[in-house]
């Protein structure tokens, strides 16, 4: 008997014009409000799901932490033992909050490159499924179901705003879209500075692996996107804009403030968009902002990043 999905339907709100510096009316799609913290349990949980129902009796997956504790959460709910490799880069509360989902964590080199290779060997010398955290198409399957609960809902929007580390949320973004009929509702396509491997890719006509990710914004902290990510321009209404840490840390800021909800910085550059980019907002009458969150986030962070940076 094939298990039930791990995500939930998550809330939708819409904000006053007056919110931010668009003018415009902002939906809000909270995926901070999943199980694990993050968007992520949709598509890793849907790809363990699969896996498990293949006779998968254990799981590797390579994480700087969300996609992790989303596998750990996936591991848990199927009986199913998970080791999540992160790097050195990811912090020790998020480990220590992986591991208290119930997975074996290790650490292994100094970026997720690194790590990832060493899960996929991991997994291939024990006989066992390796759970990429962004580039498979079950995965984007599982992250477009946001759109299918948006369209559900009866919401009428006009353009998707996301942040973007390795591209899985994009990938899923644009599925979700095609697949209800919207493949012209554009998709802004948001990165930090010094984690913009999409808009430096898009930049050369070719892409490209940064050579290292210098932006607090961590979990965006793919060097390098998927291949697929990097061709959906080609295939459906795409716009890539950047942000500053600074920007990043203020919306996240200002989104605690206004729904009493704290996100990690990587999801805060979707919601300085309004801000940042206002102008860019001005052809549209009704955004969606995928509110991704993230574990990467306490009080003290915060107020550690308000101090630095504003």
């Amino acid at each position: 008997m094939p298990f039930a999905p791990l995500h939930l339907d998550t809330p939708l709100l819409q904000t006053a014009p007056g919110y931010s510096a668009s003018g415009k009316p902002l939906w809000l799609k909270l995926d901070a409000l999943q199980p694990s913290g993050s968007f992520k349990l949709r598509g890793v949980g849907r790809l363990c799901q699969h896996e498990v129902e293949n006779g998968a009796r254990e799981i590797f997956c390579a994480s700087g932490g969300n996609a992790g504790i989303a596998a750990a959460y996936a591991g848990r709910a199927f009986g199913v033992p998970v080791t999540i490799v992160v790097p050195e880069t990811t912090a020790a509360d998020v480990r220590q909050t992986i591991a208290a989902t119930g997975a074996n964590v290790l650490v292994h080199g100094s970026v997720f490159d690194e790590a990832n290779a060493h899960a996929v060997e991991l997994a291939r010398s024990r006989k066992a499924s390796y759970v990429h955290p962004f580039d498979h198409p079950l995965l984007w399957d599982g992250h477009a179901t946001l759109i299918d609960e948006v369209v559900a809902k009866g919401a009428k929007f006009d353009c998707v705003v996301t942040s973007v580390g390795g591209g899985g949320l994009l990938a899923g973004i644009v599925e979700g879209l095609k697949r209800n009929g919207l493949s012209d509702v554009p998709v802004i396509a948001v990165e930090t500075e010094g984690a913009a491997s999409l808009h430096a890719s898009l930049k050369a006509n070719e892409r490209i692996t940064l050579p290292a990710i210098t932006s607090i914004a961590n979990s965006l902290g793919a060097r390098q996107v998927a291949q697929h990510v990097f061709d959906l321009p080609q295939q459906h209404p795409i716009e890539s804009v950047v942000v500053s840490d600074a920007d990043a840390v203020a919306a996240c800021l200002k989104f605690a403030d206004a729904q009493r909800i704290l996100v990690e910085p990587a999801c805060g550059a979707a919601l300085a968009v309004a801000d940042v980019h206002a102008g860019l907002l001005q052809r549209f009458d009704n955004p969606l902002i995928e509110v991704c969150g993230g574990i990467g986030v306490s009080l003290e962070k915060l107020k550690a990043w308000k101090e630095k940076f504003l």
